[in-house]
C-alpha cells in the first residue's frame, strides 16, 4: 500500500496515477471523501484526515510501504510560517508512529539554502524535519519552477496581449518543470528501495526565459503576447491588492530566483531527473482547462 497526500492536486494526483498505472494499491489522504470520489472509482482507498492532525495521519500512514508527504501550499502565510510548522509536526509525528517503509517528500529548488527563500522556507522546514526521523529511508524532491504557474498569465495574455513578469531579466533562462513529471518521479521513487536520504532535483527538458514563455503563450492563445517586467517598487502594492497581508515571503522568493540565489546545487551534487513534458504541451492543457472553466461559468453544461 502506498499512501499519497495531496491527491486532488496536480503533483499528488500525478503521483497516484503513476502508482495506479504500475498496478500498485493506493491510499489517499483527503479532507472530504465526496470531493475525491473520482479516485475511489479508480480503486483508490480514501481516508479522511487533516494535514494538521497527527492521530488521523497515523491511521492513514499505517501499513504503508511508502508515503508521499507535502506541506499544504500557503501563498499568503502568517509571519513565522505557523501553518507549515503545524502540518510538518503532525506529519512527522505520524511517520514516527506508523513507520512506513519509506517517505518521499515534495520540496523545491533552492531547498538546500537556510535563508533568503521566502515562501520556499515552508518546504525547507520540511526537509529539516525529515532529517530527524531516524533510519526511515527518505527521498526529497526538489523540482524547478512549475510550468503550470503560467495559468496566472492566461487572462492578461488573452485580454491585452501582455504577460506581466516578476522573474527578471526577461531573457534569462530559468529551470522549469511540469507537475506531471514531478508526480511521475515521486511515483517511481516510491517503488524503489534504498537506505538513508536521497535528494532528487527535477527540471524540464530545457530552460525557458520569460520572453520564450510569452512567445509560446502567444502561440497557444492565438495572439501576440509580450513579456513585460513588473517594476520592483510595485511588487508590495500589487501583492497587497491581491489580499496578501504579509508580502515579504513572495518578494523574498522572487528576489532569490532573480539573483540566482535560488537554484539547483552544483552539478553532480545530487540526483537529477530531466522531465519529458514540454512547455508547449503544458500551455495547451492550460488553454483547454481555461476554456472549459469559462464554458462552465456561462452554464452551457
Amino acid at each position: 500500500m502506498y499512501t499519497v497526500m495531496g491527491i486532488t492536486g496536480q503533483v499528488g494526483g500525478a503521483t497516484a496515477r503513476t502508482l495506479i498505472a504500475a498496478g500498485r494499491p493506493v491510499r489517499a489522504v483527503v479532507r472530504d471523501k465526496h470531493k475525491a470520489a473520482p479516485w475511489a472509482a479508480l480503486g483508490v482507498e480514501l481516508m479522511e484526515a487533516d494535514a494538521n492532525d497527527a492521530a488521523s495521519l497515523k491511521r492513514a500512514f499505517a501499513g504503508s510501504e511508502g508515503v508521499f508527504v507535502m506541506v499544504p501550499p500557503h501563498f499568503a502565510p502568517k509571519p513565522g510560517y505557523p501553518e507549515a510548522r503545524a502540518a510538518i509536526a503532525a506529519q512527522m509525528e505520524a511517520v514516527l508512529a506508523a513507520r512506513p517503509g519509506k517517505v518521499v517528500a515534495l520540496s523545491s529548488v533552492g531547498g538546500h539554502r537556510f535563508s533568503g527563500l521566502g515562501l520556499i522556507t515552508q518546504v525547507r522546514l520540511l526537509e529539516e524535519a525529515l532529517a530527524l526521523i531516524g533510519d526511515t529511508p527518505t527521498a526529497v524532491l526538489r523540482p524547478a519552477w512549475f510550468m503550470e504557474n503560467s495559468l496566472w498569465d492566461m487572462a492578461p495574455a488573452v485580454d491585452a496581449g501582455v504577460m506581466p513578469s516578476f522573474l527578471q531579466p526577461l531573457d534569462r533562462p530559468y529551470p522549469m518543470v511540469a507537475t506531471a513529471d514531478i508526480g511521475q518521479t515521486a511515483g517511481r521513487v516510491l517503488q524503489e528501495s534504498w537506505k538513508g536520504q536521497r535528494i532528487i532535483e527535477i527540471e524540464g527538458p530545457r530552460r525557458y526565459s520569460q520572453n520564450d514563455i510569452a512567445t509560446l503563450l502567444g502561440a497557444a492563445v492565438g495572439r501576440n503576447v509580450e513579456a513585460r517586467p513588473v517594476p520592483n517598487d510595485e511588487w508590495l502594492a500589487t501583492f497587497q491588492a491581491q489580499g496578501t497581508n504579509w508580502p515579504k515571503p513572495r518578494i523574498e522568493m522572487l528576489d532569490g530566483f532573480n539573483s540566482g540565489w535560488i537554484d539547483f546545487e552544483a552539478a553532480g551534487t545530487n540526483e537529477r531527473v530531466i522531465g519529458e513534458k514540454s512547455f508547449e504541451s503544458v500551455l495547451a492543457e492550460l488553454v483547454a482547462r481555461t476554456a472549459l472553466s469559462n464554458t462552465d461559468t456561462v452554464g452551457a453544461y
